[in-house]
């Protein structure tokens, strides 16, 4: 099994190699640095290895925070269920967005039913709306049902849109 293990580990570290400005970190496992009795181990970096998003690696600042919230508010509203008229954050399906120091920003979502057709979609919708924002690097979308959708979380424009008033 340790064989395999290894020529695993080979061939990601070849791999990671044709990355352009790739530099893998290091660690020993020991005091010992003698090679022969202690190998390098790779480190698994805490993000991707190569960042496209060109966003800063700066903390947001307050003004940031503004923009960022207004602009992926306005992303979020380009998203609708195709069963109903109507935005998703105007229907209440989005239930908290956060931005992080690193510039992540986190989506918790649900659905106006577990068993909607378009279930597995949707988060994909919200993630790449989201990323259309300048000044996130990563979007993770969570799918939650805990509490439970109900038509009293939709806004006033969502229940005249759909004729609830």
């Amino acid at each position: 099994m340790d064989n395999v293990t290894d020529r695993a580990r080979q061939a990601e570290a070849m791999a990671n190699s044709q990355i352009p400005g790739y530099v893998p970190e290091t660690k020993r496992a020991h005091e010992d640095q003698t090679p022969a009795k202690n190998p390098p181990v790779a480190v698994t970096p805490d993000r991707d290895i190569m960042d496209v998003s060109g966003a800063p690696v700066t903390a947001p600042t307050d003004a940031e925070i503004a923009r960022i919230t207004h602009d992926v508010v306005e992303q979020i509203k380009t998203v609708y269920d195709p069963e109903i008229p109507t935005d998703i954050y105007e229907l209440g399906l989005i239930y908290k967005v956060e931005l992080e120091d690193d510039r992540t920003l986190l989506v918790d979502m649900t659905l106006t039913a577990p068993g909607c057709p378009v279930a597995g979609e949707m988060p994909v919708w919200v993630q790449e709306a989201c990323q259309r924002v300048d000044g996130i690097r990563r979007v993770e979308v969570s799918m939650v049902f805990d509490p439970p959708w109900t038509p009293d979380r939709m806004s006033e424009e969502a229940r005249l849109d759909l004729n609830m008033l």
